[in-house]
Parts: structure tokens; sequence; C-alpha cells
């Protein structure tokens, strides 16, 4: 028989040893994680903006005890004034965010027609992209609006010290960045209230590594740090904005500004596959991404696809589809103001397979075969991708349009703003007051439960962004490619006249194959195309900012 003591140690031994096993299988599980994330990973959270500088400054924030949107528009502000060719706070922005609990809300403050819109303004669009100026193509801005309503839903921090990163840059100066230089030295007038802003005490054009600073911007951001955001709509800085734009020819009033509202439409899904993939209605370009999915995802895509001459056959589908999409983008409208139907329409699999049986293997069409009516192509914008520690995602796409938008700067405020109103050229026969443009904006959010994976992605490059996403997406998902190689791969943009352009390294085999087929082609030498993205999977989590407009992502 066993002794009182035996009896006592027998369970006290089993314990310590189950507790051991565990602390084992503890330190196994963890060494295996990290050796399976290796590589520039993070392990808590990570925002990828266009620049390293903004994405460490939405870092910050979120390490502060920040949300995924409090970094989110501290990024955002930040690159207001380190690409201020792309963005800031005299335009709008589409947040697509995904919340903790996996609801994905919609918050959309893309600009508005002013009430007082010239009625045959549709008859100055140009024939062929140009970049538009001019004060008659301001929209009324909204990013502000849509930053106080995504803080006020989800902001943790106090809404004023996501300025304070920005303004302390702006008050005391920063180098200028190498984007940046480039298109300070490509045309801007000097002797333009813009162009002056550009230029030392001498009169010179700064260059890169130069020294700027943004004082009457910082002066406008810390009113509205301080006061809120009514202090941009009804306060004296909107006095100061209007009457600037005024002086310039434009029409946007104080009633446009203090009636401005912004709109939380519900989220538009698409399924593709083993993802699903989360994206915001029109005047959004996500119905147009979701239809060239859709589409491609019929013809079973796999690594195979891009081998030998399946490869050429993939990109001569790919390139038909996006000649249809080109067709479809006259529906993306404003909902308030036309039926969603036909969008709603481009995203559904009876559709797409309707399109299938159109595209041919070997050969094109004219532009009547796909019902292209023409309009004008676009380029500008910034994205931001953020995760937080809690798993809250944001994706958000924010725009002045064209470089320097309309190219009007309000000297009373240091607000640059938007052009947003040509984005109706060749999509529209009328706009009305408060209508928001079309747009090819898309910020999406993809979740795979089977995969446990969330990819935050979206791109800028005006009319590129449809086709930066879509061949991103296609890369990763269908094709295995690592996430950088999926965003670095050349692609090929399909023109608003069906013109095909190629990146440069983009494989000249495929494009003579399909020269050889009846393609029109063009040369383009810039591209940016540019898609910020941070993905999880598991416990791994990678964040990459597009090398075409120089971006690093940060995160911990």
């Amino acid at each position: 028989m066993a002794r009182p003591r035996d009896r006592l140690c027998r369970p006290m031994c089993v314990c310590f040893a189950v507790v051991c096993v565990v602390i084992i299988i503890i330190v196994c599980a963890t060494h295996y994680g990290y050796q399976r994330c290796s590589g520039e990973v993070f392990r808590r959270a990570a925002v990828a903006a266009d620049s390293e500088t903004c994405s460490k400054v939405g870092r910050d924030i979120l390490q502060s005890g920040g949300s995924a949107v409090d970094g989110a528009i501290a990024a955002l502000l930040c690159t207001s004034i380190i690409n201020p060719q792309s963005m800031g706070i005299g335009g709008g922005s589409i947040f697509t965010v995904l919340e903790k609990n996996g609801t994905v809300k919609i918050i959309n403050s893309r600009e508005t027609v002013p009430k007082d819109f010239k009625a045959d303004l549709l008859s100055e669009c140009p024939q062929q992209f140009k970049l538009m100026s001019g004060s008659q193509w301001i929209g009324v801005p909204g990013e502000i609006r849509g930053y106080a309503v995504a803080h006020g839903l989800y902001g943790k921090l106090p809404w004023a010290s996501l300025f304070m990163p920005t303004i302390k840059m702006a008050r005391e100066g920063f180098p200028i960045p190498y984007m940046l230089s480039q298109f300070i030295s490509r045309g801007l007038n000097k002797s333009t209230p813009l162009g002056q802003l550009f230029v030392d005490e001498n009169g010179n054009q700064l260059k890169e590594g130069d020294t700027i600073k943004f004082e009457k911007l910082a002066n406008t951001l810390e009113i509205i740090a301080e006061k809120g955001p009514d202090a941009f709509y009804t306060g004296d800085i909107a006095k100061d904005l209007i009457s600037d734009i005024r002086d310039a020819g434009g029409s946007v009033s104080l009633e446009d500004l203090s009636s401005f509202t912004v709109t939380e439409p519900d989220v538009w899904e698409l399924n593709l596959g083993e993802y699903q993939m989360f994206f915001p209605p029109p005047p959004a370009g996500g119905a147009i991404l979701g239809f060239i999915l859709n589409v491609m995802r019929g013809y079973n895509l796999g690594p195979a696809s891009l081998e030998g001459k399946q490869k050429s056959l993939t990109y001569q589908r790919y390139v038909e589809t996006c000649k249809f999409a080109n067709s479809l983008k006259r529906y993306t409208i404003d909902p308030r103001f036309s039926s969603e139907r036909k969008a709603r329409q481009a995203t559904e699999e009876a559709f797409a397979e309707r399109i299938r049986q159109l595209i041919s293997d070997s050969s094109t069409h004219d532009a009547q075969y796909y019902n292209v009516t023409p309009y004008l192509d676009g380029m500008g914008t910034t994205h931001v991708s953020v995760l937080a520690e809690d798993g809250m995602a944001v994706s958000v796409t924010s725009t002045i349009n064209h470089i320097f938008g309309s190219q009007v700067f309000s000297p009373k405020t240091g607000i640059i703003l938007n052009n947003e109103l040509s984005d109706f050229c060749g999509k529209t026969d009328q706009i009305h007051a408060g209508e928001q443009p079309p747009s090819s904006m898309a910020p999406v959010i993809l979740y795979s439960k089977s995969k446990q994976h969330t990819l935050v992605m979206g791109g800028s490059g005006g009319s590129m962004i449809t086709t930066g996403m879509a061949l991103t997406i296609m890369n990763h998902l269908w094709f295995g490619k690592s996430l950088e190689e999926s965003i670095a791969a050349p692609v090929v943009f399909v023109d608003s006249k069906n013109a095909l352009k190629f990146e440069p390294k983009f494989d000249k085999a495929v494009v003579e194959e399909l020269r050889a087929l009846g393609h029109t082609i063009k040369e383009q030498s810039i591209f940016y195309n540019v898609i910020n993205v941070v993905s999880k999977r598991g416990g791994c989590i990678r964040a990459i900012s597009d090398a075409r407009k120089m971006g690093r992502a940060a995160g911990y």
C-alpha cells in the first residue's frame, strides 16, 4: 500500500509534468511562429502610406494607444504636406473600416458640386487628358468632415493629438522629398500663388533636400485641431477660404461648406472564392474593380497561367476585360442622382459569364463592340492602409484629383484646392448641385476565414488605380506571387480609348503577341499605379508601400 506521502506526490508530479509540457508547446509554437514570420514583418500593427515619414507618424499614433482610424487620419494629414500634389484638406476621401467584430463600414467624404456651378461646365472638358487647372473645377472639400465622422465613431485619442505631428513639421520645416521635388520642377508657374509656395526668399524654385515650411497651413491646422472640424466649415477659416476661391473666380460658397454632409452607404461585397472583398459603392470605383476580378476568376487562374503561351492568353483575356470595364465607368454615378442597378449588375456572376462569352482569345475589336464612350483618364491621389493591435483595419483613399488639384492655392489658409469636377468629363451629360463625381478610388479589405488572412489595400494613380489593384490581387491570390512581387510586377493599363500602355520591364514577348492580335499599343514612360497594403496572415503582419512613389511602411 502506498504511503500517504506517495499518494500526495503523484498528482503533484503529474500536474508538474503537464505544466512542463504546456510550457514546451508554447515555447515551440512561439519559436515556430517567429521562424514562420521571418523577414520584414510586424507582430502587432502596421501602417502603409506613400512615404516612410507618414507611415511612421501613423505608427506612432497607434503605439500611443490610438485606433486604426486615429493612425490613418494622422498619416493622411502628414501626407498633405509630404505629398501635397496628391491630397490635402482641400480635397476628399473614402474610408473602408473593418471593425473588431468583423463589421465593415464605409465613410464617404468625397467632394461635391457647389450650388452655383457653371451650367455649361462640361462643355469645357478637353478631348485629350491634361492637367485641368482653374477655379471652375473646384468641388466642395469634404476631407475634414470625413475625418470628424470617422474619429467620432472610432477615435481613441483626442482629435487635436492627430494634428500635432503635421503641424510641427509644417511650422518648423522639413527637407523636400524626391517625389514632391519632381512635381515642383515640372512646370509650376513661379508667378502664381501656388508657385510662390515653392520658392525661397530669393525667388529660386525649391529642389529636393531644400527646407520647406507651410506656415499658413500650420495655422489653419492648429485652429481645426483646437476648435474642431466646424472651424473649417463655418468659422474664420471658411470665410478666408471662400474669399480666396472667389478671388480666383470660383463659385464655392459659405453655404456649400456649412451644408456639406458625409455619407455612410452600405458596404458592397464580392465573393472571390476563398476571399470576400469589401468595398465602397458608387461613386467609388470598387464596382469596376469587382467586375474585372469576377470575369477573370472564371478562367480558373493559377501560377501556370503566367507560364509559356498561357501568359499571353491570360493577358489577352485581361485587357479585353478591361475594355469592357471602360464601358461601365459611366455607371459609377452618385446613387443619389442615378440608379445603382447597372453598377450592381457589373459585380454579378451572371454578368461576368456573359462578358466571358464575348471575349475572344485570338482577336480584339473596335470601341463600338465594347460600347465605350469617350471619357478622360485621371491621375493623382494617395492611399493609406492601417491595421491596429485590436484587429481594426482602415483602408482609406484621399485626393485633390490631378497633380496639385486645380492649382488654385488659398494664400490666407495655406490650402491647395481640388479639381474634382473634372472627373465628370465624359462620364455624364449633366451634373447636379451636391453630387459627388465618379471615381476610380477603391479602398478595399479582403478576408479569408479559411486562410486566416486579412488584406487591407488601396491604390493611387487616378485611372490606373483599377489596373494596379486588379493585377496586384490576381498576382497574390491566384498567380502565387508574394505580396512584394505582386505589387512590384509591371502592369498593362488599358486607357480610356482602349489603347494598351505597358509599364517598362513588362514582358516584351507578351507585348508583341498582343500587338499581333490587333491591339493598339501606345508608349507611356511614367506609371503611378501605386498600391499600399497591410496583410495579416495568422500572427504575421506584412506592410508594403509601393516603391513607385518611394514609399515605405512602418509598424511594430
